[in-house]
């Protein structure tokens, strides 16, 4: 193995990477670092080509994580992104390294998205970004539990985002819809469902305590907000817009906005606001333990015509493979 240089600085900062999301034969814009006896070491610059061999020596060298500058993480971001359909559609690369690279790969978007929700570049990554996955979970179930196996349990707004997005694509597949707009339309509102939270201040957002009356008022604007946010973009289908409006809407009049019924929430809210539910119960908050599987969706059951009885079975179905016999 030839490493080209040591590196000297110690101010540098570094991130891992898959090798597997290293694609042969192109050249790369950031500089690849591997560990040496717990050095990290330049191995290939940007300005050279990641050939087959390249790769092929680290993997002979029981090497499959390589390292990049934090400084390189916008350019190693847009690289996956081009790339991100070769990646899943690769059969040399495993079914959860795929999966745990489209993961990570969605909640990186997810956090430049709240950080410049009106950037219109950033949606259209997001609606690039929702077509993989779409393809991705339309493969099969393995894919879809592949995901769900490193799926993250700490709640956070972006690993939040994106855990909705792929239980919904999911659900709504489960209930057998196939169609790739009908799941594309309702992938983008799941993604940025909670867009209009970055209107709200880290304070509340990261309170270590239940939000007070008022704090409450504040939180509840949110669907409202990434509505206008996303508006002003413009670059959205419209049907999308439903559940980023609608998913804190229940089907006994007690959500918000607007306090809809069941028959006056679109399909896409139905969807989605069981998927949030799910994924907000079954996350570590720090003011919240998470609840397991089962006995989340047995509580969301209770609670009597606040969701949509045919998509909610079928979550269960999605689940587990004892499905609603579990209950």
């Amino acid at each position: 193995m030839t490493i080209q240089k040591t590196t000297t600085t110690t101010e540098q900062k570094f991130m891992p990477v898959q090798l597997d999301a290293i694609r042969v034969d192109s050249v790369l814009s950031f500089d690849v670092f591997i560990n040496v006896n717990n050095n990290l070491v330049l191995y290939r610059s940007a300005d050279l080509p990641f050939t087959e061999r390249t790769k092929q020596k680290l993997i002979e060298n029981n090497v499959d994580k390589v390292y990049i500058t934090t400084d390189s993480r916008e350019k190693y971001q847009s690289y996956i992104e081009k790339n991100l359909n070769k990646i899943l559609h690769d059969p040399k690369i495993a079914e959860e390294k795929r999966a745990g690279i489209l993961y990570e790969t969605s909640t990186n978007l997810v956090q430049d998205i709240l950080s410049r929700p009106t950037y219109g570049e950033n949606i259209k990554r997001s609606k690039d970004l929702v077509e993989n996955t779409v393809g991705y979970i339309l493969k099969g179930q393995e894919a879809f539990h592949s995901l769900l196996k490193i799926t993250s349990f700490d709640y956070y707004t972006y690993t939040h985002s994106v855990n909705v997005c792929t239980f919904s694509i999911a659900l709504a597949q489960q209930m057998g819809f196939y169609d790739q707009e009908f799941l594309f339309e309702l992938g983008v509102g799941a993604l940025l469902h909670d867009v209009g939270k970055s209107k709200i201040s880290e304070r509340i957002l990261n309170k270590r305590a239940a939000l007070n009356s008022i704090e409450l008022e504040i939180m509840k604007k949110h669907p409202k907000w990434g509505v206008d946010i996303l508006t002003e973009t413009d670059d959205i289908p419209e049907a999308s817009y439903y559940p980023i409006l609608q998913h804190h809407e229940r089907g006994d009049r007690s959500g918000y906005p607007n306090g809809l019924a069941l028959n006056e929430m679109h399909i896409f809210s139905k969807i989605v606001s069981i998927a949030d539910s799910f994924d907000a119960m079954t996350t570590e908050r720090v003011y919240q333990r998470a609840v397991d599987t089962f006995p989340a969706l047995k509580m969301m059951f209770t609670i009597n015509g606040a969701y949509d009885d045919i998509a909610l079975k079928a979550f269960v179905e999605l689940m587990g493979p004892k499905g609603l016999s579990a209950l």
